[in-house]
């Protein structure tokens, strides 16, 4: 039998370190996880973890970066239901929100990402949220149905309040009655966009 090329035993390790790890961050949280029990669950060693991420705040990232691109896919799938691109830009923007009621997101994304990885604002994920809304109030300018504002300060505006929303959803004492404060609140806020 025919060894597997070396690319694609890296990307197997990657992938099984990165699935242990979410399962233990989501389930004991960043502080609690151990190297030791995601490698063991992955039948791999410490010196592979070390070598595909540094340390275990590099694991932390690579699942961040993984949950966020699934985010990403799940609000990109909700926008294109939707009957107008306004209405799939609200719906996009408030499917944001109501992820923060998620476990494992409030856990690994909303929680433990902040407090080890630091201000979310700065990490790359956000710039590609960034430039995804940017080309959004682009198209929705071209169509004439918001407002001749500067598209990227929107749309650093617009991450800024879902990313402080989603963060105060998910660490509230309800969420669920938080998430439907903060739902109108968004909307009259992102409304206020509209061409009048």
């Amino acid at each position: 039998m025919a060894s597997k090329p070396r690319k694609e035993m890296i990307a197997e390790t990657r992938a099984k370190l990165i699935a242990a790890a979410r399962r233990a961050f989501a389930e004991k949280g960043y502080a609690e996880a151990s190297m030791d029990d995601f490698t063991a669950e992955a039948g791999l060693t410490r010196g592979a973890l070390y070598h595909h991420f540094g340390d275990k705040k590099g694991l932390l990232q690579a699942v961040v970066t993984q949950i966020d691109g699934e985010m990403a896919e799940r609000l990109n799938a909700i926008s294109a239901k939707a009957p107008s691109r306004w209405q799939g830009f609200l719906d996009e923007n408030i499917g944001y929100l109501e992820m923060a009621l998620e476990p494992e997101i409030q856990r690994i994304v909303l929680r433990d990402g902040p407090a080890v990885l630091g201000d979310p604002s700065l990490w790359p994920e956000t710039e590609g949220c960034v430039t995804t809304i940017t080309a959004s109030v682009e198209r929705l300018k071209e169509d004439g149905v918001i407002q001749d504002v500067d598209a990227e300060a929107v749309a650093r505006l617009i991450c800024g309040a879902s990313a402080y929303a989603a963060s105060w959803i998910a660490n509230s004492a309800d969420p669920q009655a938080t998430l439907k404060k903060a739902i109108p609140a968004f909307k009259a806020l992102m409304e206020g966009l509209l061409q009048r």
